[in-house]
C-alpha cells in the first residue's frame, strides 16, 4: 500500500477513490440531541465491504486519504489480514499532508480527480459531501451517509453501493447513463463564487461561527434549499414540511422565518435526530436557477448544509444563487437494474451447457406454467 502522485496515469483504468471522514457523525449534536455516534470501527467495516464489491466488478486500485483518526491504520490491518481470500483492489494512500480537518476532504477529492479515478465514494454527512462536491469536478460521487444529518447522501448497504460504483468506474455502464446531475446553492461575494451547499444555506443573526452545527432555529432568519424532502432531518426539513421540493425539480425554495410567538404558522420540525423544534414561518417562494437571492439581514452568520461557516456584514455583498450544474451522483437503482438486465455480474460456466438438455417439464417453474428461460450465451 504505497503512495500515489496526483499525475494522471495514461491508460490506467479501474481506479476508484474512497473519502472516509473520521470526524463525521461526531459533532455537538450528540450532546444537544440524540444523534447516533458513528464509530471509526464501523467506517472501516464499510470500507472493507466497499473493497470486496469493487474487486468483484474489476476495479484494480483504490485511493484513500491518510488520516490521524484511525481509519488508515485499521484499513491497512484489514487488507493485510484479508490476504488472497477475495479479489480485492490494491489499496493506495494518497501522498498528501494531513490536518485532520475539512481541507483533508477537499485535497483528497482534488487529488483523486487529478489521478483519473472513475468515481469517488464519500463516507460522511451533508458537510462532508459538500466538501467533496466542491472539489470533485465531473467525477461521479457515490454519497454514503455516516454523518448526523444525511439528506444528500443515501442510506445504502455499502456492498451494493460498491458494486454500482465499480460498474460505472470500469465503464461497464457509462457515466452518462448511470449518473444524475444535482442542484447546488452557490454562496457568492460580489458575484464571485465563494462556496457551495448541496442541500441548504441558512442565515442566522448570530455574530460568530462558534461550534458550527446549527440546532436552534430561533436564531435563523432565512433558509434556502436546493431540494427538500418531507422525511428529511435538519434545516431542510422546514422547507420539506412546508413545500417539498424534489431533487429533480427545476427550482429551489426560500423560506423566511420569524420567532414562533410572532408567526401565523408554526411548524414542529426535526432539526436533528430526536430534536423537535418549533419554527415560525413568515412566508416562502420558489427560487429559479441562476436567479440571485439577496439576504434580509445586514450582518450575521451563514451556515452551509447545517454548519456555520462565515460571519458577514453588508460590506461583503453576499448573495445566494441556485445552480443546476452541481456534482454527478451515481443512480444505484438504475445501475443495479442494468446489471441484472445485462448479466454484468454473471459468470458463465461450460458445465451449464452440457446439462442444459436435461431441463424439461419436471422443472418447478414449468410445472407451474411459467416459461423456463435457458441461459444461452
Amino acid at each position: 500500500m504505497s503512495a500515489i502522485s496526483t499525475r494522471k496515469r495514461s491508460g490506467h483504468a479501474s481506479l476508484v477513490g474512497i473519502l472516509a471522514n473520521p470526524a463525521s457523525g461526531r459533532d455537538i449534536r450528540r450532546l444537544v440531541a440524540h444523534s447516533t455516534v458513528f464509530p471509526i470501527a464501523e467506517k472501516c467495516n464499510i470500507v472493507a465491504r466497499l473493497l470486496s464489491a469493487l474487486g468483484a466488478t474489476g476495479v484494480q486500485q483504490v485511493l484513500l486519504v491518510p488520516d490521524r483518526g484511525g481509519i488508515a491504520v485499521r484499513v491497512r490491518r484489514i487488507v493485510a489480514a484479508q490476504g488472497s481470500q477475495q479479489r480485492w483492489p490494491e489499496v493506495i494512500f494518497l501522498d498528501m499532508p494531513v490536518e485532520d480537518g475539512p481541507m483533508d476532504t477537499v485535497r483528497g477529492a482534488e487529488k483523486m480527480s487529478a489521478a483519473g479515478v472513475g468515481a469517488i465514494v464519500v463516507l460522511g454527512g451533508d458537510g462532508t459531501q459538500r466538501l467533496a462536491a466542491s472539489a470533485c469536478g465531473d467525477v461521479p460521487l457515490m454519497a454514503l451517509s455516516t454523518g448526523t444529518n444525511n439528506v444528500f447522501p443515501e442510506l445504502r448497504e455499502p456492498t451494493i453501493a460498491g458494486l454500482a460504483t465499480g460498474l460505472v468506474a470500469t465503464g461497464q455502464i457509462s457515466t452518462a447513463e448511470a449518473t444524475v446531475r444535482n442542484k447546488v446553492l452557490r454562496l457568492e461575494i460580489n458575484g464571485i463564487p465563494r462556496d457551495l451547499a448541496v442541500v441548504d444555506v441558512s442565515v442566522s443573526d448570530h455574530r460568530w461561527v462558534g461550534s458550527k452545527a446549527v440546532w436552534r432555529p430561533d436564531t435563523l432568519d432565512q433558509i434556502f434549499v436546493a431540494f427538500a424532502d418531507p422525511d428529511a432531518i435538519g434545516l431542510s426539513s422546514v422547507a420539506g414540511l412546508l413545500r417539498p421540493v424534489s431533487r429533480r425539480a427545476a427550482y429551489g425554495l426560500r423560506v423566511d422565518l420569524v420567532p414562533p410567538e410572532r408567526a401565523r404558522l408554526t411548524l414542529r420540525c426535526p432539526i436533528a435526530p430526536g430534536l423537535m423544534m418549533p419554527v415560525g414561518i413568515e412566508g416562502s417562494c420558489e427560487i429559479q436557477v441562476g436567479r440571485v437571492q439577496n439576504l434580509r439581514l445586514k450582518q450575521g452568520v451563514i451556515a452551509l448544509d447545517g454548519e456555520r461557516e462565515l460571519a458577514f456584514n453588508s460590506d461583503l455583498g453576499l448573495t445566494v444563487r441556485l445552480d443546476d450544474l452541481g456534482p454527478l451522483t451515481i443512480d444505484v437503482d438504475y445501475v443495479m437494474a442494468r446489471a441484472a438486465q445485462d448479466g454484468l455480474l454473471a459468470v458463465r460456466s461450460p458445465v451449464g451447457k452440457a446439462t442444459r438438455a436435461n431441463h424439461g417439464t419436471e422443472c418447478g417453474p414449468l410445472a407451474q406454467g411459467i416459461p423456463y428461460h435457458a441461459l444461452d450465451s
